[in-house]
């Protein structure tokens, strides 16, 4: 006999055997909004706590940039579990100083089990040989680099935890703190725990905690993705204006739903350098 797990919980007084695999989804909508009314208003380290510690989200991962705000949300996470899966993409067009924070951290926040997810070789090889791609098709290039490495490495977990932020840029303005990822079909759950803190939240922690800084931040860069892809941001603009500047694009793909099938373009595309 099995216990059946439905949604959030487990109802022992529906337990059954199992005869067949169960390929329903793990999380619903409905799950999402349980969540969102169950820890609303409650502190941040608190809801962390409950979710990691009784297992309300199941196998979680945390997917991290190691960007300007990254430590805040490690050092909540390491305080309670720093055995805890850490996700980084590792695009191959970071700045230096993005992978030394990276070691940085995991340094000090005792990080045990940091993932570096790389692109497919083959795929690199066959969509993007030059490594030129983000010149012309920044959504293709961060489709092989960052969207399929962490879709692969994702389909183990049962939640994944972000570092997204409301003030970041309009488009996350209204994230609630627990989402289903539309990016897929199983039903993972998406966790934000720091959607509703401000600029000044965030460097209070910062200080309070003596929590490194990325390097760049000091130089104008408040928000840090591919070094080709990410400019210094002048005061007054939105933090995330320095990314994918000049283009109709302001996520890499990973927090989007669906994403491109294939990284092709069209026959008639002609780029110009």
């Amino acid at each position: 006999m099995a216990a059946r797990r439905f949604g959030l919980f487990v109802m022992a007084e529906e337990q059954r055997i199992r005869d067949r695999i169960d390929t329903g989804p793990r999380f619903s909508e409905a799950d999402a909004v349980r969540l969102n009314r169950l820890f609303h208003g409650n502190d941040t380290h608190e809801m962390l706590n409950s979710l990691l510690k009784d297992g309300l989200a199941g196998d979680v991962a945390v997917v991290s940039s190691f960007g300007a705000e990254s430590a805040v949300l490690l050092h909540l996470v390491s305080q309670i579990d720093p055995s805890i899966p850490v996700l980084f993409l590792e695009t191959g067009k970071h700045f230096p100083e993005t992978l030394a924070y990276r070691d940085l951290l995991r340094e000090r926040l005792g990080l045990t089990d940091l993932r570096s997810l790389t692109p497919d070789p083959e795929l690199l090889k066959a969509k993007d040989e030059s490594g030129l791609r983000w010149n012309y098709d920044p959504d293709g290039c961060c489709d092989i680099r960052k969207v399929q490495p962490l879709a692969k490495e994702l389909a183990g977990f049962d939640a994944s935890i972000t570092g997204r932020k409301g003030f970041q840029a309009s488009t996350r303005v209204n994230l609630p703190r627990f989402e289903i990822d539309s990016s897929v079909a199983q039903g993972r759950l998406k966790i934000n725990p720091l959607i509703d803190w401000s600029p000044e939240v965030i460097a209070a922690y910062v200080v309070q905690h003596d929590l490194p800084q990325h390097p760049l931040v000091a130089l104008g860069y408040p928000s840090i993705g591919c070094s080709p892809c990410t400019s210094k941001v002048a005061e007054g603009e939105d933090p995330r204006a320095g990314r994918w500047r000049g283009w109709d694009k302001t996520e890499c793909g990973i927090h989007m739903p669906g994403g491109p099938e294939d990284g092709d373009l069209p026959p008639e595309f002609d780029p110009v350098f």
